[in-house]
């Protein structure tokens, strides 16, 4: 198996505005000069009826560190009117945001501060070529 992310900076989306901006911002991910994170897998390990390990690189601001993601699934496969079977996935993983160069401390509005450790959360849907 083998698994290729990238997902564009840019694209972060809490549904504030101000929080986005903040995040595509130097305090975070540095959008405008690191567009894009990226996850390429490595191995897989751990499998299990319930799901399996995806050990990979993620790479986060030009810095690559090994995360394993917690696979759920996958799904059934399924055919999709276009003749592709599709599967679906939920992938997790925790990682501490200053292994990544995101040394923002500044106390937030609300009140306290920005914790260290981001969970991530994935849920995927892979498509394979016709049959």
């Amino acid at each position: 198996m083998k698994a290729d992310i990238t997902i564009e900076s840019k694209s972060v989306n809490t549904r504030i505005g101000r929080r986005d901006d903040d995040l595509r911002s130097d305090n975070f991910f540095s959008a405008e000069k690191f567009p894009t994170l990226t996850f390429r897998s490595k191995r897989v390990q751990n499998v299990r009826a319930e799901g399996f390990d995806l050990v990979g690189d993620l790479t986060i601001r030009d810095v690559t560190r090994e995360v394993v993601l917690k696979v759920e699934g996958p799904s059934a496969p399924i055919r999709d009117p276009q003749g592709n079977r599709r599967v679906g996935a939920n992938a997790t993983t925790t990682i501490n945001r200053k292994d990544f160069g995101i040394l923002y401390n500044r106390a937030i509005e609300a009140g306290g501060v920005v914790g260290d450790e981001v969970r991530i959360n994935l849920e995927v849907e892979a498509i394979g070529k016709k049959s």
